[in-house]
């Protein structure tokens, strides 16, 4: 790319901000030698420390992006920064709550999760009276739509995240409804002998984190019975998503059952193998 063609967006916590073109090119060298620089020190760090100083990084990275802007970007960034937006599921009205602001990534609705509600609702796979996990559930809108389907739900996703997870939650979920619903803090593969397998493991775009996905296999397979089924929305926007479906299909049996073309989200659907199919 000739840099008098490229402008980036540069997407914080603070906001969106448009780079001047030549700016931009400066920016984009900057941005990536500084996180090479980074990562040569966290190399030196005994282990504990360099996990958790790898850890912090990476959310902050997921808090923040530099992404090249094509006129069409910046407008469906807005939508992040609104305080709220609202869904209808179920006879339902949902008004979830958004902070990006504060905590990035898990706290905006993406595309994956809308598309996964949809398709619940349209009885891709039957919930009621079901036992139900949601991995990462972020803003909690699909947790919240499995619950009205007649799931028994588990929300979960890390701590930082358990008050704005249980306040879109119980501002949504009918009160005649609450019984079916908990929240907990799971950090992926730390704490699973706390959690016996569920029905069904819902999962929406939670693939994008190549330095994770050990320990989210390990917790989908936790999680999992020989009856289980697991439906997990997403972007295959890297190689490296396509690299997770592969070590999944090491232990389960994973078929692509959607695809929404208009917003380029596929669902897959997946079940433990039997030991006669290895």
């Amino acid at each position: 790319m000739h840099s008098g063609s490229l402008q980036a967006l540069w997407v914080g916590a603070g906001g969106t901000m448009m780079l001047h073109p030549q700016l931009s090119v400066h920016f984009l060298k900057l941005f990536f030698l500084n996180i090479a620089r980074f990562l040569n020190i966290v190399r030196t760090l005994p282990g504990p420390a360099k996990k958790m100083t790898s850890m912090s990084l990476l959310y902050e990275f997921t808090k923040m992006a530099l992404v090249p802007y094509d006129g069409q970007v910046l407008s469906g960034l807005k939508r992040f920064h609104n305080s709220s937006t609202t869904y209808t599921f179920s006879n339902h009205t949902i008004r979830i709550k958004q902070d990006w602001k504060e905590l990035g990534v898990a706290a905006v609705v993406w595309d994956a999760a809308v598309v996964l509600c949809m398709y619940l609702e349209a009885g891709g796979v039957n919930l009621q009276g079901r036992s139900v996990i949601e991995l990462g559930a972020g803003t909690g809108l699909v947790g919240i739509v499995a619950a009205l389907l007649g799931g028994d739900v588990t929300v979960t996703d890390r701590d930082m995240a358990m008050e704005f997870l249980k306040s879109n939650v119980y501002d949504n979920l009918p009160k005649e409804l609450e019984h079916r619903m908990s929240v907990k803090p799971l950090n992926w593969g730390v704490g699973l002998e706390n959690y016996s397998p569920f029905d069904v493991i819902l999962g929406a775009d939670i693939i994008y984190l190549e330095e994770t996905f050990q320990d989210l296999l390990k917790t989908l397979i936790h999680l999992s019975s020989e009856h289980t089924v697991i439906l997990l929305s997403c972007r295959l926007r890297y190689q490296r998503d396509h690299n997770f479906l592969d070590m999944m299909r090491k232990h389960f049996t994973v078929d692509q059952v959607h695809y929404d073309k208009n917003l380029d989200v596929y669902i897959f659907k997946a079940w433990k193998r039997l030991r006669e199919e290895f």
